[in-house]
């Protein structure tokens, strides 16, 4: 067993090194309590007993990704989302921002009001409408306002920790990750956390593991946490011993699984009880979040429909009949949800083969970016706070 050290982001110590990857849409306040509870211990499932109280300190989980623009004008969506649980220790936020200037405010809005204990800044964003204003993973291309960014961040955050999740490049021909660390280092980032793809690539293909290993040899100074192609708790091992991170950022591996938390308490404290929950199981804890993401919006109905998403994920690898994977994505009440469920082979034991690519993995889209922007890397001047969006969530 490989003893690892324990991940310290700022004042606080994540132990196991393993942190929960903020997802538009997935990583509200219920997702996040799943994630917590079999991380603790306190739900047991597929034969792992429940703990009586949560023994608290199982890793880190940071919120959906957070516009400034949207939090500086206190947008009603976005003042939601960052509303934790009172047992989340410590509060992770993620910021997306693209002015420096509204990034600084969204910084010292959160220092003066106590609303997080950790704030991320995303540069890793692939999606278009993302990347066409420069933000994202398009945004460490332009060197100058990464650094300004990064430093009315760390500026404003006073004694909060900054840290920053970013992708290798633009594409193959566009790599900027290496750069991007070193300026992270020089404006005081707590940690770097890189998903070894392009923004090209999307979720396509397979992540470089040696980027981030070049990038820890590139960055001695600050933890560097690995990201991409982590689907089970020997996934994240693996990842560590052959990278050298510092530490693991679990994304698309957790959908329909949040259980995996619980697999990585487990792998990194070399218990291996690993957890294959059969289908009645899995069917309790899909009833349990869309329970949860129902009071967290306030109406039953809106949490099934919400929840709808997660049918799939969870349900990868049994024998289910399409007609009612239908039915279940249609599902708008918590007694339908149950009732439709009841109707499945519950006694199902956990499929071999189902903790394989779960989520979007598509692959060498072409970016969209603002015109004229791969012309100057150093040539900023084409970026504005218009640039910003207006809502959260991604």
């Amino acid at each position: 067993m490989t003893a690892f050290t324990p991940l310290a982001i700022g004042p606080h110590i994540v132990q196991p090194p393993v942190v929960l990857a903020p997802m538009a849409g997935i990583t509200n306040a219920p997702f996040r309590t799943l994630c917590r509870e079999y991380a603790e211990g306190v739900r047991g499932i597929g034969g792992r007993p429940p703990k009586d109280a949560a023994s608290g300190g199982k890793g880190l989980f940071v919120s959906e990704m957070i516009t400034t623009r949207a939090l500086v004008e206190r947008n009603e969506k976005t003042m939601q989302l960052i509303r934790f649980d009172e047992t989340e220790k410590p509060r992770s936020i993620q910021l997306y921002g693209v002015d420096p200037v509204t990034v600084g405010k969204a910084v010292r809005m959160i220092v003066d009001e106590d609303l997080a204990d950790h704030i991320d800044l995303n540069f890793g964003c692939p999606v278009p409408k993302v990347t066409r204003k420069g933000g994202g993973s398009a945004l460490p291309y332009k060197r100058p306002l990464l650094r300004a960014i990064l430093h009315e961040a760390v500026t404003n955050a006073g004694d909060l920790p900054v840290t920053m999740k970013m992708r290798k490049g633009i594409d193959d021909d566009h790599i900027t990750f290496l750069d991007a660390g070193r300026i992270a280092v020089e404006e005081g980032v707590t940690a770097i956390a890189l998903h070894g793809r392009t923004a090209a690539q999307h979720y396509g293909g397979t992540a470089d593991w040696d980027a981030i290993a070049r990038l820890k040899e590139h960055v001695p100074e600050i933890p560097v946490l690995g990201n991409g192609d982590i689907w089970s708790a020997d996934d994240a091992l693996r990842m560590m011993r052959e990278t050298g991170c510092d530490g693991v950022v679990v994304g698309r591996g957790c959908l329909g699984r949040p259980w995996l938390f619980g697999d990585l308490v487990a792998g990194f404290e070399g218990t291996g009880a690993y957890a294959r929950p059969p289908l009645r199981e899995v069917a309790d804890a899909m009833v349990r979040h869309a329970r949860l993401l129902g009071e967290w919006l306030g109406d039953e109905a809106r949490g099934v429909i919400d929840f709808r998403k997660h049918v799939a994920w969870y349900l990868k690898g049994f024998a289910v009949g399409s007609e009612m994977r239908k039915k279940l994505a249609i599902t708008s009440s918590l007694d339908e949800l149950r009732a439709q469920l009841s109707e499945l082979d519950l006694d199902q034991p956990w499929p071999v083969g189902a903790d394989g690519p779960r989520g979007r993995t598509s692959g060498n889209n072409r970016v969209v970016l603002p015109d004229g922007w791969l012309k100057d890397p150093y040539d900023c001047s084409g970026v504005s706070e218009d640039a910003e969006l207006d809502t959260s969530g991604g």
